[in-house]
């Protein structure tokens, strides 16, 4: 069967398929395969390594039950392969949610250390000015306290 058997795997509603393949079905196509076996349909060049020199030996049927064995496996291993994509998925969607919030507090900080910034530039323009009042009124005393003299 084509379902997937993990129920936390679903399919993707935003993977591009093309319309011909809509309506593929592994079972169709076993079906198909098995038909073919049956009439004798077959070309004989069958040689691309999915059967084990010993499966020119066994019969159809014994061939049918290897290629399904080899076709659940392969399912189960699709099933592995689209959940530990979707976990990855996750994670990285969780990353990118991370990353945001992460810039903004960048922003917020930045907006922070401006400010600051220019608060300090204030009170160091204000306490420029204070230490130029403090020398004039020093130098004001001076002066009274040697007119007193």
């Amino acid at each position: 069967s084509s379902k997937i058997r993990n129920p936390e795997v679903q399919s993707a509603d935003d993977v591009a398929v093309l319309e011909d393949c809509m309506d593929f079905s592994l079972a169709k196509t076993i079906s198909k395969i098995e038909e073919k076996l049956e009439k004798g349909d077959l070309p004989d060049c069958l040689d691309d390594d999915i059967i084990p020199s010993v499966g020119n030996e066994i019969g159809a049927e014994a061939q049918i039950r290897f290629l399904k064995a080899k076709l659940r496996v392969m399912q189960e291993e699709l099933d592995s392969v689209v959940c530990e994509y979707r976990k990855k998925d996750d994670e990285n969607q969780n990353l990118k949610s991370r990353l945001k919030d992460m810039e903004e507090e960048n922003t917020r900080v930045q907006r922070t250390i401006s400010m600051q910034r220019s608060q300090t530039e204030k009170y160091k323009m204000l306490s420029q000015e204070a230490n130029k009042r403090s020398e004039g009124l020093q130098q004001e005393v001076i002066a009274l306290e040697k007119v007193l003299q």
